[in-house]
This record gives structure tokens, sequence and C-alpha cells, in this order.
């Protein structure tokens, strides 16, 4: 894609793609998209599961699978169409899968049984809205072909989203991203045109149960998220397979110009001494390629910038316009619902129209291959006016949790 979606404003209102949503299966609902062998194992471990989070046990839960609620409340909040993360506990797991990334020899089975079976309920669930959720994939990294195998299978049951990358924190026991070992998954990426999705707060290491560990999990939660940019990068996957395509999601956009600027000078700098052999630092630049990381994100990379915040639109020359994919994180408390409208003013007010169709809805519609002519239809009736989205907001919404609405450093004083 070499530039924003053209004409992307409809009848005076835009096409908003939320790029992250959440959903997943109530618990026992799983149970049928499992095999039967499994069955027996899925019920004794459902019968003493206790669920840690809080708002999958409160009477909003049903946000998650309740179809038709989801879509109301969606377009209530503006937006016709979603990119669809997990957000449910599968089976097998003792908690989101985000943040169980590695399973032990033993465990491995069952939880690929689980992954599998919440891929299958996704693709039902995205059918209930035909064109309107690209759901996302689960895999994991324990054994590569598998992971392929996966791929191929959730990719012709109609999951448009790609797969979610999970991480590899330190302890996990995987390789690092950067090992040549999972090139038979960048492969098939590519050759399937599938997006490759690293969401915020996947590949964080454990930090225990003290008070402080919250503060120190927000302040290194989305650099080791970050870093699955700099491994495939540095490794080369970007070289080896150039359709391969990263989306970087829930992680925010700021950090992006400066972080380019400082791979591309590691890069540089290592470079140049592997071409001076008497140079110390010499054997740190063996591997790399010609091009620099700023390249790779150019042609290869996408941001998910949920909920983006006010201080982040003033860079969005410099990240690209083209690479920015607006996202509501609905259902999550931090997301923008049921204030999207206020969200995406507080973003993007007096922005060009052709920049706010493309990062609200136009850019996400390429990636993930939504249908506009589909869906335009839809904003048609429901979208946010762009006179409205014109209007700078001058004050949060009342009851509104989202972090776009927060002052401080990287807010803004209502």
């Amino acid at each position: 894609m070499t530039g924003p979606r053209d004409g992307a404003v409809t009848a005076g209102r835009y096409t908003v793609i939320s790029a992250d949503c959440h959903a997943g299966a109530d618990l026992l609902d799983y149970r049928p998209y499992l095999a039967r062998a499994h069955h027996d194992a899925f019920d004794a471990w459902a019968a003493t599961y206790v669920n840690p989070y809080e708002d999958l046990l409160a009477d909003t839960a049903d946000r998650n699978w309740n179809s038709d609620r989801r879509l109301a409340e969606l377009e209530a909040d503006g937006i016709v169409a979603e990119v669809v993360f997990p957000n449910t506990i599968p089976p097998f797991f003792p908690s989101a899968s985000l943040l169980a990334p590695a399973p032990t020899r033993e465990e491995f089975t069952l939880r690929w049984a689980g992954l599998r079976a919440h891929n299958r309920w996704l693709a039902d669930f995205c059918a209930l809205a035909p064109g309107r959720r690209a759901g996302v994939a689960q895999i994991l990294l324990n054994d590569v072909d598998e992971a392929v195998r996966e791929v191929r299978r959730a990719h012709a049951a109609g999951l448009t989203g790609g797969i979610l990358l999970p991480g590899t924190p330190p302890g996990s026991s995987l390789p690092e991203l950067h090992s040549t070992v999972y090139d038979p998954l960048w492969a098939v990426c590519a050759e399937l045109g599938v997006p490759v999705n690293h969401h915020g707060g996947s590949a964080s290491p454990p930090l225990g149960h003290e008070p402080a560990a919250r503060a120190v999990f927000m302040v290194e939660t989305t650099w080791f998220s970050h870093r699955a940019l700099w491994h495939l990068c540095f490794g080369g996957a970007f070289q080896r397979h150039p359709g391969l395509r990263l989306v970087l999601t829930e992680q925010g956009a700021g950090w992006i110009p400066p972080v380019l600027a400082t791979l591309d000078y590691y890069h540089a700098r290592l470079t140049t001494s592997r071409a001076q052999l008497d140079s110390a630092e010499a054997k740190f630049g063996a591997g790399l390629g010609v091009r620099a990381p700023s390249a790779y994100w150019r042609e290869n990379c996408f941001v998910g910038a949920s909920f983006m915040r006010p201080h982040e639109a003033p860079l969005r020359h410099r990240i690209g316009i083209d690479k920015i994919m607006w996202g509501s994180d609905y259902p999550h408390d931090e997301g923008t619902y049921p204030h999207s409208r206020e969200g995406l003013r507080a973003a993007y007010a007096g922005l060009p129209r052709e920049e706010v169709a493309a990062m609200v809805g136009g850019n996400a519609a390429v990636v993930y291959g939504f249908d506009l002519r589909l869906l335009d239809r839809i904003a048609a009736r429901v979208g946010p006016t762009a006179t409205e989205i014109a209007e700078p907001l001058t004050e949060p919404p009342a009851g509104a949790t989202s972090p776009v609405f927060a002052t401080g450093a990287a807010g803004r004083a209502w």
C-alpha cells in the first residue's frame, strides 16, 4: 500500500473499522468445538476452574459472545467492522492465552486443543456478521510445524484477521523471535497474505504479586511487545519473506519514530563495523541485512493504534499515514466504548478528511481485506460524520475510562 485510501468519506460519514476488539466464547460453550477425545478432560478442568477476571464475571461479559448485542453497541458507537482478538479463557488455560505463551510438555496437547477450539468458535462467530469481523487465530510457537498447519486451517475457515503471534518472554524457553526456526511460519503467512499480529501485553515475563508489580508491568509491557519489531528486522524475516506483514497492536504509536531512529542508528553502526574487519564491533553486525529497519517499517509493518492519543496524531506523517489503524479496544474498560466518537475527536479533530478516513478505516480495510463497498453502505447509516469528528473535544465525556481522555504527560489538560 502506497498511500491512504482515496475518497473514504461516504455521504459525509467515516467508515470506521476498529483494528482492536476482543471476543471469545463463554467457558462451557467451547466444549462443542473440542474433539470428543478431550471432552472428559474439559469437563474436569471446567468443573474446578475459577475465572480470575472481573470483567468476565460481570453482567456485561456477554459482549464477548453475544453477536446481536455486540453489533448493536458497535454501531451505536459509530463502528461498522472489527478485527477480533481473543479475550475469554480458552480451554485448559490458567488465564488469558496472551499471558501463557509457553506450555510445558505435559500441557502442550491440551493447550493446542484449547486454542483450536477457540479458533473454530471464532470462525463461526465471525460468520454471524459476514464481512464485518476479521477474526485473529491463535497459535503456539512450541511446534512450528503445528503452527503452520493451524495457520492454513484457520485461513481456510475464513479467519481473515491473521494470527496472534505469542511473545517469547524471558524464561519462556522458546527461541527468540529473531530465530530462523520460525521461517516456515513467516513463509506461510507471506504466502497466504496472513497478517502477523503482535498484541500489547503478550510478551511480558511474570513479575510476581507485590503491590509494585502492576506499575512495573505498565512501564515494561509495551517495551517487551515492541521487541518483535527489531527481532524480525535484525533477524532477516522481512528480507527472506518480503510479503510478510507485521501489525503491532495496542502498544501506542508515539514510540515508533524514535525507536526506528535508534534501530537505524545501530544498523548503520554495526554494518559499518562489519565492513571494517578490524573494528571491535564487527562481530555484532554479523547476519544483518543491507536494508535499514525503517525501510522494513515502510514496506512490511503497521500499527494497531488503539484509542490513539492526542499527542500521537501530530506524529502521523513520521509514523506513516498508511500505517495507522485506529482501534476502540471493545469491550475492555480502557477502550473508548461508548464514547468512540469523542475519542476520534480527541485524536483527529482538525486533520484533513482523507487522512482521518485512512486512519479510522481505510488502512484496516487493506490490511485485513474488508470489502469497503459493503461497509460504506453501513457507515452511511451509522458512521460518525466528518463534521462531527472535525470539532475539537473541549472536555472528556462523563464516565469515560479510556486513557485517550486522560490528563498528564501523555494526555491533555481539559
